[in-house]
């Protein structure tokens, strides 16, 4: 796959900067106390950070764009991380809750589990994370030559659970950019 996100980095801004985020990110925010730490991985050009940085969390972003990360730190004001999160090392992080919306819908099924452990590593004991991922089977290339891996509920559950997570709260919603897809939202607190 060539590099969709920094080749498109202004197109992919202008296409979901503008989404409200409330219908997502509120559950989390419902549970964080006024000043948790946030990090967001695959924080794109910070329209969910820009969202609970004025609810008065403390947020940080991770991106592996330059070029969406520079946007991030420009249109939200903090410190964004640079990096390819299916290698970084999370653990020294320790965030009371960590985001990632659509940030998994490229990781191969094969890895999916153990990305998704690296990046939990970054939580604090009992810290909560929000994941959303396109619901179906296998993979599916869009018309723009990316590639998404698709999940069925029953299959998710089993990779949270064995990762030792609970779900708090589950929902399942079209999307926004009105593609008529189906995203997948778990609220989830680390055991």
């Amino acid at each position: 796959m060539k590099d969709y996100y920094r080749e498109n980095h202004e197109k992919y801004f202008e296409r979901t900067f503008n989404i409200d985020p409330s219908s997502f990110l509120s559950p989390i925010a419902a549970e964080l106390a006024p000043g948790a730490f946030i990090l967001d991985v695959g924080c794109g050009s910070g329209r969910d950070l820009l969202w609970l940085k004025t609810l008065g969390f403390k947020v940080m972003g991770f991106e592996r764009s330059p070029e969406l990360a520079e946007l991030a730190r420009k249109n939200a004001e903090c410190d964004v991380l640079e990096g390819d999160f299916t290698s970084y090392d999370f653990s020294s992080i320790r965030a009371d809750a960590v985001i990632l919306i659509g940030t998994l819908v490229h990781i191969p099924h094969a890895d999916f589990l153990t990305v998704l452990r690296n990046i939990a590593a970054g939580l604090k004991y009992k810290g909560l994370m929000l994941i959303t991922a396109k619901e179906g089977t296998g993979a599916a290339e869009g018309a723009d030559g990316r590639i998404f891996y698709l999940f069925r509920n029953e299959e998710l559950e089993i990779i949270l659970t064995l990762l030792g997570f609970r779900i708090h709260d589950f929902s399942r919603d079209l999307s926004k950019t009105g593609t008529g897809e189906t995203w997948l939202r778990y609220l989830l607190q680390k055991e």
